[in-house]
């Protein structure tokens, strides 16, 4: 049977919230094959994802994980959905018409977060703005790409971080990318635990030196230190209500 569309989703101890994520995929798109690349859960997450799709395994780290999943699927569009974001379920038309044109070669969703703030409707904008502008898609936006132009870019770039933005990068030198007139709801958990001004200023900093050429393990390092610091001025109550990080940050979807 032809599948055109492969859903991949990494995921890494995501227990409380993968049966819903999943859920919601196999109903809103039950004829797309549904793949969960995870990255070595100790939680019983890959258990669970078993109910509702193909799970596979690969060492931690998105660009892996993702890169794991592309290659035990069999669609012609591949379809990246991180665990912790809602797709509508009019997106998948919108998918479809625009891979009608073949000069596009892949894209992603507009993004909104599922929490409301000024400093979070910020942050939607611009990173909305900056991939219609620039077409840098990250991992909140739900990136798809035809299977044929990913394989011959090698997948996801194997760097620590940074790999959306650089496949994007790669991408639109190879044809169009197009932000899709729906929105992927990401949670903005990892934003309010840091502050969303406080990393929209780290962000930009790290963006910057991986485009002059740092080394993404050094950005890595910077990065990881940034946000202890960012805990460190946080109440403990305040810690505490938010839930361990699962895959590491998607820290790129920020603008």
């Amino acid at each position: 049977m032809f599948i055109e569309v492969s859903i991949v989703v990494p995921v890494l101890n995501e227990a409380a919230t993968i049966r819903g994520c999943l859920a919601r995929l196999r109903r809103d798109f039950p004829d797309c094959e549904l793949l969960v690349a995870d990255g070595g859960s100790r939680d019983g997450t890959a258990a669970l994802a078993a109910q509702y799709g193909r799970v596979v395994h690969s060492e931690p780290g998105r660009g892996r994980q993702m890169n794991a999943g592309a290659a035990a699927s069999a669609g012609a569009i591949l379809w990246f959905v991180h665990a912790d974001c809602t797709i509508p379920v009019t997106a998948l038309a919108a998918l479809r018409s625009a891979l009608a044109d073949p000069a596009v070669v892949g894209g992603g969703l507009q993004l909104r977060f599922d929490q409301r703030s000024a400093g979070l409707n910020w942050l939607a904008y611009t990173s909305n703005h900056r991939a219609q502008r620039l077409g840098w898609i990250f991992g909140d936006q739900a990136m798809f790409v035809r299977r044929a132009v990913f394989e011959e870019l090698g997948g996801f770039p194997q760097i620590p971080l940074m790999e959306d933005l650089e496949i994007s990068r790669r991408l639109r030198r190879r044809g169009q990318l197009l932000v899709l007139p729906v929105a992927c709801t990401a949670s903005a958990r990892r934003l309010v635990q840091h502050g969303p001004w406080r990393m929209t200023v780290l962000m930009q900093v790290l963006k910057a030196q991986y485009l002059l050429g740092v080394d993404p393990e050094r950005i890595r390092r910077r990065y990881e230190a940034g946000t202890r610091r960012g805990r460190r001025k946080r109440a403990p109550w305040r810690r505490s209500v938010v839930p361990p990080s699962d895959n590491g940050p998607n820290i790129w979807t920020w603008s």
